[in-house]
């Protein structure tokens, strides 16, 4: 089993940044891609970033694209996710999920792909 934890969120102004994390234990996820989803309130939630387990690997929704990076430290067992010229409509509660790819390369961008999820970390862009 997998735990995830994040952490990280909080408010900000539009145009600033924060700094995700995501730690990982239980066991090792090294052999995992590591995905974050969000999901605004009334909203299904939607892919936003993934990274292959080497890190070689990434995928990023088109409306984060240029703004937001994932990068993992696989030492820590931990993935972030810095958020960069935030708009309000990045305001969500964010969570990050670990899928086993068997050491592969793939960065997964659908929800059912995952096997671990967190209980998320909620992140408001004021205008």
């Amino acid at each position: 089993q997998v735990q995830l934890v994040e952490s990280g969120g909080g408010m900000v102004q539009a145009g600033g940044s924060l700094r995700l994390s995501c730690a990982a234990s239980g066991r090792s996820v090294s052999g995992y891609a590591m995905g974050w989803f969000r999901q605004a309130s009334g909203e299904e939630r939607e892919f936003v970033a993934a990274m292959s387990w080497s890190g070689g690997s990434t995928h990023y929704a088109d409306a984060v694209k240029g703004r937001f990076t994932i990068s993992r430290d696989n030492a820590k067992n931990t993935v972030y996710l810095q958020m960069n010229s935030l708009k309000p409509a990045d305001t969500a509660v964010y969570f990050c999920a670990a899928a086993n790819t068997g050491w592969g390369a793939a960065t997964p961008g659908g929800k059912d792909e995952y096997d671990y999820w967190g209980q998320g970390t909620q992140v408001t862009v004021s205008s």
